[in-house]
């Protein structure tokens, strides 16, 4: 049961990582603030939102291999399944953000330059699209905790 409570913590923690780095993102990836500084805190914020989703699909996996429910509940429920499509579509959607940091940094370093306004809103839109989806999965979790979906 303590195993169960501490992997239920870590995954909990992960999760408002998560949360709490992509909202700061949202707030930061803005055309009317975006400056030097901005590109900079951008680029280190979205290292950490990265690290955060990585311990929410580790300590996902470990809930589910070593909690008490096992793997055989939690594998054969459709709504786990809707959790993790979730989470893939956001973790794809995440990449077009990450490598635009990088560039933009990259093009700050070299030449000073910023992004135009038109590349700021696109990828501020893909970062708005993310945290929408992220908010979509705790519907699924909590009906998933309750054993909707559970077959037997």
């Amino acid at each position: 049961m303590t195993l169960e409570a501490i992997l239920a913590y870590l995954h909990l923690l992960a999760i408002l990582t998560m949360v709490v780095f992509i909202a700061s993102e949202a707030a930061l990836c803005r055309v009317e603030w975006l400056n030097a500084a901005v590109i900079e805190r951008l680029a280190k914020v979205d290292l950490v939102y990265g690290i955060a989703a990585i311990a929410v699909l580790a300590t996902g996996v470990a809930r589910t291999w070593w909690g008490v429910k096992g793997t055989a509940w939690y594998w054969t429920n459709p709504l786990l399944h809707v959790k993790l499509t979730l989470f893939i579509i956001v973790g794809v959607i995440s990449i077009f953000p990450t490598l635009t940091y990088f560039r933009w940094r990259k093009a700050l370093r070299s030449s000073g330059s910023l992004p135009a306004e038109a590349e700021i809103r696109k990828t501020r839109k893909l970062v708005m699209i993310q945290a929408h989806l992220i908010a979509l999965i705790p519907l699924a979790a909590v009906f998933l905790a309750r054993g909707f979906g559970a077959r037997g």
